[in-house]
């Protein structure tokens, strides 16, 4: 569809203005075959393998409902607090399409798997205090993916489009926002939980590269005061948390350049560019007439029973957002720090094992987000991979805290831990690495140090206090820094008093 050229709007421009967003987010549920036939949906096979007469949509072929997408949708559902009805109806949504090879498409209309929820958000926008804001959601429905139009690694794509129908028939859930978000900000950090929360439950692992979470952004601008919205503009397949902040943006100040200069929206669907940065027209957008919607003729209705939502619900782990505020409440955390360690499950779980053996939460989770997932990530590596056991890492900060080593001396047993994979008990005894205490062996240190630098002792003794601060390094350094520091502090102030 042609759309008419026009200059950007300005910050000033757009100031104006009220953003109005609504995302409607696809998820590939992670099951292992797909969702009306038993093909897997394993990514990289070769094109058109996992595929057979249903996800070809052959003639004769009967699709059967994959029971585990129903479980995985009715969990999603159920994290982001919807209601899961207990009757729901797939149907056919009618258009053409190269790669969708039935005709159709089988979703969900007037009757979804799930309606009605939230998802409680934390938007940091640059340069501001974070603030929280709750985003409705529509309705979760289950629907087929499509195959795929291939334009690369073939010498004629000037010419011919490939189809490779593998992904046709994947198990979608289709999640609708209501138009709650005002700024690209609040659009990132709604789709940030979002994937939060599915990957917590396991329902997918929502890889971006490989397709697994793709959205689509709604995106209308209306004069601030204005209880109307404006005409929306759909931007199709954001496949990335950067690309969807860019679009929005890009979109944002295209349509307020239209109306400043007193053109029109037109409600279309539009694709965004990444090379250019620009949203590009694609074709008007349809309505759901256009679609001839009607019932699937050959799938029974979904029927969620009370006891069935019972059994789903009783699976699902502690959520993001509740982890976070239980280990600021338990742990003492900052909440910048709460947000870290629950970016995914595997993290959250190593910390709260690290937390639960320690004697001091907070140092054990700077430890956690500073050195070691710094050493998993030079190494290339997950913290599920990490060769140092959680309660390793509770335990280095219960010595630090008990006094047995010091903060430097940890610095020392941390990348034998990484490398051996060993308790920093046993580093500590092993290589003589224990914090030195008593007093004894400090003073006679501490003498050989006054007795070797007579000009500092002349200096503090004349008043240059600060002076001390070189004369504990050097006490520190003959120790090895072994040396208790509070107790070479307290020892040189007495001795040179």
């Amino acid at each position: 569809m042609g759309t008419m050229t026009v200059a950007l709007a300005s910050p000033e421009e757009i100031a104006k203005y009220e953003v109005v967003i609504g995302l409607e987010v696809h998820v590939q549920l992670g099951t292992n075959t797909k969702i009306f036939c038993s093909c897997p949906t394993s990514f990289g096979a070769p094109p058109n393998t996992n595929v057979c007469p249903v996800c070809l949509g052959l003639p004769g072929a009967l699709p059967v409902m994959n029971r585990k997408a129903v479980e995985f949708g009715a969990q999603t559902a159920m994290a982001i607090h919807c209601t899961v009805n207990p009757f729901s109806r797939m149907a056919r949504k009618n258009y053409f399409y190269p790669d969708l090879p039935k005709g159709y498409q089988i979703s969900q209309y007037d009757q979804p798997l799930a309606e009605h929820g939230w998802l409680d958000i934390t938007v940091q926008p640059e340069g501001a205090e974070p603030y929280k804001k709750r985003i409705g959601i529509t309705r979760l429905h289950l629907e087929d993916d499509a195959g795929k139009n291939v334009h690369e690694g073939f010498k004629d794509t000037d010419r011919y489009s490939y189809i490779d129908l593998n992904r046709s028939g994947t198990p979608l859930s289709e999640i609708v926002s209501e138009p709650d978000m005002r700024s690209s900000d609040e659009a990132v950090a709604y789709l940030t939980e979002l994937k939060q929360v599915i990957q917590y439950i396991g329902a997918s692992t929502c890889d971006m590269e490989k397709g697994h979470l793709r959205a689509d952004a709604n995106v209308s601008v209306r004069l601030k005061g204005a209880t109307e919205f404006g005409t929306r503009a759909e931007v199709k397949n954001l496949n990335s948390f950067r690309f969807l902040k860019q679009a929005i943006e890009y979109e944002v100040a295209r349509q307020v350049a239209i109306v400043e200069s007193g053109g029109k929206i037109h409600q279309e669907t539009r694709l965004y560019n990444t090379e250019t940065g620009e949203t590009v027209g694609m074709r008007s957008k349809e309505q759901a007439h256009d679609y001839r919607y009607f019932p699937e003729p050959d799938l029974v209705p979904v029927r969620v029973s009370d006891e069935w939502q019972k059994e789903l619900r009783g699976q699902l782990p502690e959520l993001p957002f509740d982890r976070r505020t239980r280990f600021i409440n338990d742990y003492g955390l900052r909440e910048y720090d709460a947000q870290v360690l629950t970016l995914t499950r595997d993290l959250s779980d190593y910390y709260e094992l690290a937390a639960r053996s320690s004697e001091d939460p907070k140092a054990t989770a700077n430890w956690v987000m500073g050195d070691l997932l710094g050493a998993l990530k030079a190494e290339g590596k997950e913290i599920a991979d990490s060769p140092i056991k959680p309660e390793h890492i509770g335990e280095l900060a219960t010595l630090i805290k008990k006094g047995e080593i010091s903060g430097k001396l940890a610095k020392e047993i941390f990348p034998k831990m990484f490398a051996e994979g060993l308790a920093p008990s046993f580093i500590m005894e092993r290589d003589g690495l224990k914090q030195i205490s008593d007093t004894g062996a400090i003073e006679k240190i501490i003498d050989e140090v006054l007795t070797g630098n007579p000009k500092q002792v002349e200096q503090y003794k004349s008043g240059k206090t600060a002076v001390i601060g070189f004369l504990v390094g050097q006490v520190m350094k003959a120790s090895r820094g072994q040396a208790n520091p509070a107790t070479v502090n307290e020892l040189l102030k007495s001795k040179l008093g």
